[in-house]
């Protein structure tokens, strides 16, 4: 990834929280061209020492190729925004505020004792904050029979992780107060996110 030195995040703690907050990720592996999926990868572990694990659809092109060590690289976006040049009290670029971590890893395969504790976690991680929660064990029998089979669980061990968060910390006060308020006007409901991210970098 490409990631100037004075927007790259080192802090453990900020990346696996990043993971925590932004669970939803891109998978891209070699096959015969290069593959992509969009798929919820959830953590286990802690900053210090931690895995990713999910699942794909057995139909998926990527299945032929999850082998024990396959390589991939999970991307995983958080809040992002366009910001107009028109915004500074000075001539410049426009640009993109973003962050992303991205993941280098060695890719499982789960037994499928492995991949049933994966759902029922990743089931809870996605319900527990539901009204009404359903979760794994409320699902009736027949449909996890019928679509367990169709699924592979997989684990991927990071050997390189990369994180950036590029929000204006090289600009002044004045600029930064700008491209907030601007932000702010805006009807799409990321860039609050945006704003709240360029707020907490300046703090």
């Amino acid at each position: 990834m490409y990631c100037p030195e004075h927007y790259s995040k080192q802090d453990k703690k900020y990346r696996y929280g990043f993971l925590q907050q932004y669970p939803f990720a891109t998978m891209v592996l070699q096959g015969e061209s290069l593959l992509a999926t969009h798929i919820p990868v959830l953590t286990k572990g802690g900053p210090e020492d931690f895995y990713l694990y999910a699942h794909i659809a057995n139909s998926n092109p990527q299945y032929q190729h999850i082998q024990d060590g396959t390589e991939a690289l999970f991307v995983f976006q958080g809040p992002h925004a366009y910001i107009s040049s028109s915004w500074y009290t000075h001539e410049d670029i426009s640009t993109w505020d973003y962050a992303a971590v991205h993941i280098n890893a060695k890719i499982y395969k789960q037994t499928a004792a492995q991949l049933e504790t994966s759902l029922q976690e990743l089931v809870y991680f996605f319900e527990k904050d539901q009204e009404k929660p359903k979760y794994y064990h409320d699902i009736p029998q027949k449909l996890i029979q019928e679509h367990f089979p169709r699924i592979t669980g997989f684990t991927a061990q990071p050997t390189k992780i990369q994180a950036i968060a590029k929000y204006h910390q090289d600009f002044d006060g004045e600029n930064v107060s700008n491209i907030c308020r601007k932000l702010s006007t805006s009807k799409n409901a990321m860039d609050d996110l945006v704003v709240k991210n360029i707020k907490k970098e300046h703090e």
